[in-house]
């Protein structure tokens, strides 16, 4: 067996989990029933190659963990803040990143996690320059703004010492041409 069809097969397996999570039930019907879906699924609907152009690394892996949960908890805490504080609403604005994450998978694992930190929110990606356009929910002080860009940064730097280390780095050749200009 490759590596891709490990990687269908665990594919299956975990939406046949998923099956009987939904049924409730543990039981072989339930088990067969969530392989033979989840094949049909496979079969039908098959997902895309993704291209993935270096190596994840662990203990960086686990470094973003902890800051994206940290941060949630502080950007939650401000943002509950900000919701019942005795003032005017907050200033928001767009504010714009230019990112050196070079893949595209990466570019989106960055946009996910944005976007779930509560008060951004991923308004605008240009792929080819690799410039985001973040809506932030208080951006009314310098300090405010700074610690935003100082925010993105950190999870962009953390993103790539997780996937993208220059060493390790290998274009994909299911690559599609529009990085080729950055």
């Amino acid at each position: 067996m490759n590596r891709g069809n490990v990687l269908r097969l665990s594919v299956i397996i975990w939406m046949a989990f998923v099956w009987v999570l939904l049924w409730g039930t543990f039981s072989i019907a339930n088990v067969l029933g969530g392989l033979i879906v989840a094949g049909i699924i496979a079969v039908l609907l098959p997902l895309p190659k993704v291209p993935v152009e270096g190596r994840a690394h662990l203990l960086s892996a686990l470094r973003l963990g902890v800051y994206i949960f940290v941060e949630s908890i502080k950007s939650t805490i401000s943002v509950a803040w900000l919701a019942i504080r005795p003032a005017a609403p907050p200033v928001t604005g767009v504010l714009r990143c230019r990112l050196t994450i070079k893949s595209d998978l990466v570019l989106t694992l960055w946009t996910d996690i944005m976007n779930n930190i509560p008060g951004t929110m991923v308004l605008e990606i240009d792929q080819v320059r690799r410039i985001m356009y973040v809506h932030v929910l208080d951006v009314s002080t310098d300090k405010a703004v700074a610690d935003f860009y100082r925010s993105a940064r950190l999870i962009e730097r953390l993103l790539i010492d997780t996937f993208e280390r220059d060493s390790e780095w290998q274009p994909s050749p299911w690559r599609s041409g529009t990085e080729e200009a950055i």
